[in-house]
């Protein structure tokens, strides 16, 4: 069973400038809620019962968010407002389920995979990218149901266009299972338009095992210094790790640059 699901939220938000430079992009509001609340959501859903933040020192106000219980309750003590007294509540319920790691320096996706290393349990978990927002249809619970019947790693799935390839990581397929499922014989990290071996690109939503761990490990920075989870992942297809490409039927949403983030507010506006 999956049960844990980690978050990485360590990263600068650069594409969001000037708003992060005061303010975790997380807790950018869509909709009147902060983005990481839908992805929670989509957690508990799912049935996680634990969920690990990777933050650095410099977006500590994540964790202040979600243990601000004075403020909450000096409000409350004053207004009985059953809206706020509901949202803390919420808030509660997220704080007993989140537990907090710290990766301070970004070296990418997979460093800060293996900062949680010592905190999962099982032989597979499940990992959310919070910048991809997916609605209408819970992804995570739809993959956790491909994992059960196939009994293997699942990554998050959809076609892109050719000339955005060098954003994904784009994967090439072995064999198809069904009309939503797919065996990836090689995955890469951003490729060029020429190299890239198709334009189906991994999204932010993996299952993946624990011996990916090891994986990491035995990698070496590449440009930027950072260290990525598709390199590790083709570590573990080498070594006949079986991974599932997964196409999602809910409708995707880029939260990480402001054109995204400006249009996913309009978007989850209109549910």
């Amino acid at each position: 069973m999956i049960k844990q699901a980690i978050i990485p939220l360590a990263g600068l938000g650069t594409r969001l400038l000037p708003l992060t430079s005061v303010f975790a992009k997380e807790l950018l509001p869509i909709n009147g809620r902060p983005g990481i609340e839908y992805i929670l959501d989509e957690c508990i859903e799912a049935g996680i019962k634990e969920i690990i933040f990777i933050i650095s020192t410099k977006k500590l106000m994540i964790k202040k968010y979600f243990y601000s219980d004075q403020f909450y309750k000096n409000i409350i003590k004053k207004k009985k407002d059953l809206k706020i007294i509901n949202k803390y509540k919420k808030i509660l319920k997220y704080k007993n389920k989140i537990k907090f790691v710290f990766q301070n320096i970004p070296r990418g996706t997979g460093d800060a995979v293996l900062k949680t290393q010592k905190y999962i349990k099982n032989k597979y978990f499940l990992m959310l990218l919070p910048d991809d927002l997916i609605i209408k249809k819970n992804c995570s619970k739809a993959m956790i149901k491909v994992h059960k019947k196939y009994k293997s790693s699942v990554m998050a799935s959809m076609k892109v266009k050719k000339n955005n390839v060098s954003r994904w990581g784009i994967y090439k397929i072995n064999n198809k299972l069904n009309k939503r499922n797919f065996v990836i014989e090689s995955v890469i990290e951003k490729p060029t338009v020429r190299n890239a071996p198709s334009n189906n690109a991994v999204i932010g939503r993996y299952i993946l095992p624990r011996s990916i761990f090891n994986k990491i490990k035995s990698l070496k920075p590449k440009r930027g210094e950072e260290v990525h989870i598709t390199d590790a992942i083709q570590l573990l297809i080498n070594d006949k790790e079986k991974f599932i490409a997964h196409s999602f039927e809910g409708k995707y949403l880029d939260c990480g640059t402001m054109n995204g983030y400006i249009n996913s507010c309009k978007e989850v506006g209109k549910l």
